[in-house]
């Protein structure tokens, strides 16, 4: 579960949808423990973006400002539907399969409108940079990034697909936008984990596996660490059409599983 979550915490598939379907697969049964579990690893995750981007950010400071403005309509209705995003929607799989499919047109679309919209700049003579993708970003955009975000709560949405999409089509280049979800993610994930430690304290303590999750969370650090240099790698070369595919064939796949291999 440490590695389906440091491998897919930052890619735009879903690492909510994907730990579900590991869960089903293995046979795990969506536990208060498990359910805070697969939340409390993605800290793991995030230490990765820390360690990685530290630095960057303590360069950067005037990106603090658009992270904190994206950052809170996330946290407002992540904490006003805090009961009914862990009662009804964490461990929907049917919705979390269906809501893979509508990101994966979703993304697909967005980046034809971006592959034309580089073609026009390039007829044109006006290429954008990667490097200064970020310094575009302007707050009422990162407002408008952050609220999008927000629905991410909906499993199969995926919080870097919500982030992802209205950078690229507020002109942000692949590389930028996958930075500016990267740096995002910490705020967004960590108030999520912690404010669910905060609630399930004394779930978490008595199920006596701190043990396990300390597993988790060291195995989703490690795995998220190869999986940003890869992101990061693979969107200055590629486009986002092959993850789209990916995520409607998995999630095609795994409705397939749940709804006709199990009784």
């Amino acid at each position: 579960m440490g590695l389906v979550e440091g491998f897919t915490e930052f890619l735009p598939i879903s690492s909510t949808a994907h730990l579900m379907f590991a869960s089903k697969i293995l046979n795990i049964a969506q536990s208060d423990f498990v359910k805070s579990f697969e939340i409390i690893i993605q800290l793991g995750a995030i230490l990765a973006v820390i360690v990685m981007f530290g630095s960057f950010l303590l360069k950067n400071t005037w990106l603090w400002k658009k992270i904190t403005v994206a950052f809170i309509p996330t946290a407002v209705i992540g904490f006003v539907l805090y009961k009914t995003i862990k009662t009804y929607l964490v461990g929907n799989l049917v919705l979390a399969a269906i809501s893979l499919i509508v990101g994966g047109i979703a993304l697909i679309l967005v980046d034809l409108l971006y592959t034309k919209r580089m073609a026009k700049n390039t007829q044109n003579g006006s290429i954008g940079s990667d490097e200064s993708g970020l310094q575009n970003i302007t707050t009422k955009q990162a407002i408008i990034i952050g609220t999008v975000q927000s629905l991410a709560v909906i499993p199969g949405i995926s919080r870097a697909a919500a982030t992802i999409i209205p950078a690229m089509l507020f002109g942000s280049s692949r590389k930028a936008a996958a930075q500016f979800s990267f740096l995002l993610a910490i705020p967004t994930v960590a108030a999520a984990a912690g404010y669910d430690i905060l609630k399930n304290f004394g779930t978490i303590r008595e199920s006596g596996n701190l043990g396990i999750l300390a597993v988790g969370f060291i195995t989703s650090f490690i795995a998220a660490i190869f999986s940003i240099k890869f992101f990061l790698s693979y969107v200055q070369k590629h486009s986002f059409k092959a993850i789209g595919i990916y995520r409607i064939i998995a999630a095609v796949l795994f409705l397939g599983y749940i709804l006709v291999l199990i009784p």
